[in-house]
């Protein structure tokens, strides 16, 4: 059975939803989805959104990869921005033990100082 991605951020009335086209990626494929935020003032609100891949341990978690996306150069519809991404598997992906994992983070930086994060795993194989 596959595993839906699911991770949703709501500060106020911001809500920034992170949709996985697919959380389990085989070798040969890219990472990719879209990042939907939703609410009226939120280009005013928030200053940036931060997509990591986070690669875990039981000594450590460690950033592979990294975007970072302004809100003025995303398209919106109405009252909600639409992000697409797209990350490209490397060596570091790859799971060198039984014990390690992967995830990927949206980190929403807010104009005030503030941040807040979801977060959900990612499968490759």
């Amino acid at each position: 059975m596959l595993k839906d991605f699911s991770s949703s951020i709501v500060y106020g009335k911001i809500t920034l939803d992170t949709i996985v086209d697919g959380p389990n990626i085989a070798f040969g494929e890219t990472l990719s989805g879209k990042v939907y935020i939703e609410g009226e003032e939120s280009e005013e609100l928030i200053d940036e959104v931060v997509m990591e891949l986070l690669k875990h341990s039981e000594t450590k978690d460690q950033v592979i990869a990294k975007l970072a996306f302004e809100i003025v150069s995303a398209e919106k519809s109405k009252e909600t921005w639409m992000i697409s991404f797209e990350l490209v598997p490397d060596e570091r992906w790859e799971m060198e033990a039984d014990n390690e994992s992967l995830s990927l983070r949206t980190t929403m930086y807010l104009k005030n100082g503030v941040n807040v994060q979801g977060q959900d795993s990612i499968t490759y194989k």
